[in-house]
């Protein structure tokens, strides 16, 4: 029996920053939990809505946009369309009149101070990420929901053992790496194309290739905005941008109006070491500082690891010649089926397991995915995948602050670098005398995840957070 199935499109989501499992993972709860009053046909009867955040998702709920997530969530509007640049005003709207649309229909009186409420000291046994939504009706009654955000924007309501997607029957089942590499050696396939076939068991192959372009479209809209756009972060640490700052170094001055221009006049610059060093963080930098400013970004498999990857696909676009469209859908193919893996047998929420689990996963992602738009093969693929994480291992969530910037910011142009590393390492090795499988370093992962202390994870009780005065100068 499987134990999840998990589509491309579940592991890459486009949504709002800052975080995936505090921003947008709360903003779907939300959503469910509309959809459940209109199931009811109570919708029309609410008069009060009340939100209660626990463990996590309340201890550094206000650093990642939990607050703003939920209300807008409530209000009816969907993290991949809403106008970015109306969540601060929507959201200061709702504050100043006291009232909230709920799904867009109906008004009731909200107080957020009273009515939501941030639980630092309880927790509920299931995940950490827990929120519980109230609506008390006219008749007396009330309708309770809770929600698990167990990362990546996954959701999971409480008492729902139901997956992600509904079951179908995939031509290659696949829940370790060695059952992949089993399927891939039995067919000859490339493991994009073995997930490829698999997607053709939920929809037409043409439906994927457009869905997974589209994710690439988000991708190369984030990073060159990211690199063009100036400013300070909103949260109160006072964090420059830096990618527009570093952008404009490498560009001289020059500036070009669209990606493609811009991509080829990076690509004229040269193939030297420092020079492709410095535009890979630069587009890591790009996107997560777009995603700290509650941009839209891609999960990857998470927001707060949403640069790792672009970075590297941008960086095999720009100076590997990779402005082919197949060449970016097997990219993205294998990135998924590399972090599936990884969703189905430890995790991929740092609130779970600690940064390990965020740009660790995202690093090991890349690295794969590289290897095969390179040339690489299954195994090398594979091995590329375990070397960037087993170099991740124990890396520990600190944010300062609560907020997805100190370090995490920084640590995506790491785990860039990293899965780069990763993969010319196994472009230049032979897998078959690997000492360590993927399979090994995912159960390895968990365990590191499971010895962790809670102060670790996503909690800002430790590390870097509790180390770093919230008044001292970024460094």
């Amino acid at each position: 029996m499987s134990k999840e199935q998990i589509s491309v499109f579940d592991m890459f989501k486009i949504g709002i920053g800052p975080s995936s499992s505090h921003t947008l993972g709360p903003w779907r709860a939300a959503q469910q939990f509309t959809r459940v009053l209109q199931a009811k046909a109570v919708l029309n009867e609410v008069e009060q809505v009340k939100i209660l955040l626990y463990g996590s998702l309340a201890k550094t709920g206000a650093g990642h946009g939990t607050d703003i997530a939920v209300l807008l969530g409530l209000s009816g509007d969907d993290p991949v369309t809403f106008d970015v640049d109306r969540v601060t005003p929507k959201v200061a709207h709702i504050k100043a009149v006291g009232e909230l649309e709920v799904a867009g229909q109906r008004t009731v009186p909200f107080s957020y101070q009273e009515d939501l409420l941030f639980l630092y000291t309880e927790s509920l046994p299931f995940h950490p990420n827990a929120v519980t939504f109230q609506a008390f009706l006219s008749s007396g009654k009330a309708i309770t929901e809770t929600y698990y955000s167990i990362g990546g924007g996954f959701v999971v309501q409480e008492n729902d053992t139901e997956s992600v997607l509904s079951e179908v029957d995939l031509p290659f089942p696949v829940d370790t790496a060695q059952e992949l590499l089993h399927w891939t050696m039995k067919t000859g396939l490339k493991i994009s194309e073995l997930v490829l076939e698999n997607e053709c068991a939920w929809r037409e192959e043409s439906e994927t290739v457009a869905g997974v372009l589209n994710i690439y479209k988000t991708i190369y809209e984030c990073i060159y905005r990211g690199c063009h756009t100036g400013g300070t972060l909103p949260g109160g640490l006072n964090v420059e941008r830096r990618a527009a700052k570093l952008n404009k170094k490498l560009m001289q001055g020059r500036s070009y109006q669209d990606y493609e221009s811009w991509v080829t006049a990076i690509r004229e610059g040269g193939q030297n070491f420092q020079y492709i060093l410095d535009w890979v963080s630069c587009f890591a930098l790009a996107v997560n500082e777009e995603n700290a400013s509650f941009g839209r970004v891609v999960t990857a498999p998470t927001n707060g690891a949403s640069g790792v990857i672009p970075a590297v696909l941008q960086y095999f676009i720009t100076f590997h010649d990779g402005m082919r469209e197949h060449k970016i859908v097997q990219f993205i193919l294998t990135a998924s089926e590399i972090g599936s893996i990884f969703k189905k047998n430890a995790t991929i929420s740092a609130a779970m397991g600690g940064c390990q689990a965020e740009i660790g996963v995202s690093s090991a992602m890349a690295a794969g995915a590289l290897t095969e738009v390179l040339g690489g093969s299954q195994r090398q693929v594979l091995m590329a995948a375990e070397i960037a994480m087993e170099h991740h291992l124990g890396l520990t969530c600190d944010p300062i602050g609560g907020l997805v910037q100190i370090p995490c910011i920084e640590r995506n142009t790491m785990g860039a670098i990293k899965a780069i590393t990763a993969a010319q390492l196994a472009l230049q090795s032979n897998p078959d005398k690997a000492k360590v499988s993927l399979d090994t370093v995912v159960k390895t992962m968990w365990e590191t995840a499971l010895d962790m202390n809670a102060k670790y994870k996503e909690t800002a009780d430790g590390g870097l957070a509790v180390n770093i005065p919230l008044s001292l100068p970024e460094c």
